[in-house]
């Protein structure tokens, strides 16, 4: 499967082995009614509703969020794939996705490349049956923070309490993955407000300026040119232009 979630949270640099997972438009938190049920999992897996009075609970799988350090996720997720095999949890972790959809980059000289933009940076998906050798298999990786989850607070002690892993609600999910699968490019525009252009094609073309204002997805930019020596907002496209230094 291709595609993906982070709900962006502040790294606690005192804590970083916590992580707590903040209610925002993306990645809302869930009540126990609203996560995913999973998928059972194994041979003989009977779903809740078939299962018989005495009969051993299927083994369910269920998407988790998590931390990892900063631009780390595709070597997280390798090094996780790796040592899911290497420890015999292969077949209790049983996909790792980064969630990204397709953009393009524009490139002080005015050229486009093709990018895969991710939906959440810091953050890998994990779709796993959750138990101890499973959880310790992901929390040992290394440059991975933690699990999103709810802090279980220490009875005593100033010392923060451990992150219990949450699973992701359905919503979650199904929402994650159909951003990713948007087919609609994203600009990312190495340009900001206050950065020195020059225009390279156009009625404006070898006038320099400063950007004012940037629109990634119209991918267009206001600058103030001076034209009759005075300072004029003139709207140009991005590859009109290049980035000075």
């Amino acid at each position: 499967m291709s595609s993906p979630v982070s709900a962006v949270s502040e790294i606690d640099h005192d804590h970083p082995e916590v992580l707590e997972l903040p209610a925002t438009p993306d990645v809302i938190a869930a009540g126990e009614d609203a996560v995913d049920p999973g998928l059972p999992v194994g041979e003989g897996a009977v779903s809740p509703e078939g299962e018989q009075p005495g009969a051993e609970k299927p083994q369910v799988a269920r998407w988790f969020a998590v931390q990892v350090a900063s631009s780390c996720e595709k070597k997280v997720k390798a090094t996780l794939e790796q040592r899911a095999v290497t420890l015999g949890v292969d077949n209790r972790i049983l996909e790792i996705e980064i969630p990204q959809t397709p953009g393009v980059k524009l490139k002080k000289d005015g050229t486009r490349q093709a990018i895969e933009e991710k939906v959440f940076p810091g953050y890998v998906l994990v779709r796993m049956i959750l138990d101890e050798d499973t959880m310790m298999a992901v929390r040992s990786t290394p440059n991975v923070i933690n699990f999103v989850g709810q802090e279980e607070r220490r009875a005593t002690g100033k010392a923060r309490g451990h992150i219990k892993p949450r699973p992701l609600s359905r919503s979650e999910v199904d929402r994650i993955f159909k951003r990713a699968a948007e087919k609609k490019p994203v600009v990312k525009v190495d340009l900001a407000e206050g950065d020195q252009i020059l225009v390279t094609a156009g009625p404006f073309k070898d006038f320099q300026g400063e950007v004012i204002e940037v629109s990634g997805e119209r991918s267009k930019l206001k600058a103030l040119l001076s034209i009759f020596g005075r300072e004029t907002p003139v709207e140009l496209e991005f590859s009109q232009i290049s980035k000075q230094n």
